[in-house]
Protein backbone atom coordinates (compact mmCIF):
# COMPACT_ATOMS: atom_id res chain seq x y z
CA UNK A 1 0.00 0.00 0.00
CA UNK A 2 1.26 3.47 -0.87
CA UNK A 3 2.14 6.01 1.79
CA UNK A 4 -0.74 8.26 2.76
CA UNK A 5 -0.76 12.01 3.34
CA UNK A 6 -3.28 14.03 5.32
CA UNK A 7 -4.38 17.22 3.54
CA UNK A 8 -6.19 19.92 5.52
CA UNK A 9 -7.77 23.08 4.08
CA UNK A 10 -6.48 25.80 6.41
CA UNK A 11 -7.31 28.94 4.44
CA UNK A 12 -10.45 30.06 2.66
CA UNK A 13 -10.90 29.77 -1.10
CA UNK A 14 -12.84 33.04 -1.25
CA UNK A 15 -9.93 34.97 -2.81
CA UNK A 16 -8.67 32.04 -4.90
CA UNK A 17 -8.95 31.81 -8.67
CA UNK A 18 -11.58 29.52 -10.20
CA UNK A 19 -8.86 27.05 -11.22
CA UNK A 20 -7.60 26.86 -7.64
CA UNK A 21 -11.14 26.33 -6.36
CA UNK A 22 -11.52 23.40 -8.76
CA UNK A 23 -8.26 21.85 -7.50
CA UNK A 24 -9.44 22.13 -3.88
CA UNK A 25 -12.75 20.54 -4.82
CA UNK A 26 -10.98 17.77 -6.77
CA UNK A 27 -8.93 16.97 -3.66
CA UNK A 28 -12.23 16.37 -1.84
CA UNK A 29 -12.01 19.36 0.48
CA UNK A 30 -15.25 21.17 1.26
CA UNK A 31 -14.88 23.51 4.24
CA UNK A 32 -12.06 25.06 6.20
CA UNK A 33 -10.39 22.63 8.61
CA UNK A 34 -11.77 19.69 6.58
CA UNK A 35 -9.13 17.00 6.16
CA UNK A 36 -8.77 14.07 3.79
CA UNK A 37 -6.26 11.25 3.51
CA UNK A 38 -4.96 10.51 0.04
CA UNK A 39 -2.21 8.30 -1.38
CA UNK A 40 1.14 10.03 -1.76
CA UNK A 41 1.40 9.89 -5.56
CA UNK A 42 2.90 12.35 -8.06
CA UNK A 43 -0.63 13.29 -9.17
CA UNK A 44 -1.73 14.16 -5.64
CA UNK A 45 1.51 16.04 -4.95
CA UNK A 46 1.03 18.06 -8.15
CA UNK A 47 -2.49 19.09 -7.15
CA UNK A 48 -1.29 20.01 -3.65
CA UNK A 49 1.52 22.12 -5.14
CA UNK A 50 -1.01 24.20 -7.12
CA UNK A 51 -2.79 25.33 -3.92
CA UNK A 52 -0.05 24.84 -1.30
CA UNK A 53 -0.75 28.30 0.18
CA UNK A 54 -4.25 27.12 1.20
CA UNK A 55 -3.33 23.71 2.62
CA UNK A 56 -1.44 21.94 5.37
CA UNK A 57 0.07 18.59 4.40
CA UNK A 58 1.43 15.96 6.78
CA UNK A 59 2.19 12.24 6.74
CA UNK A 60 -0.78 10.11 7.79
Amino acid sequence: MADMIKITLTKSVIGASPAQRRVVKALGLRKMQHAVEMPDTPQTRGAVEKVRHLLTVEKA
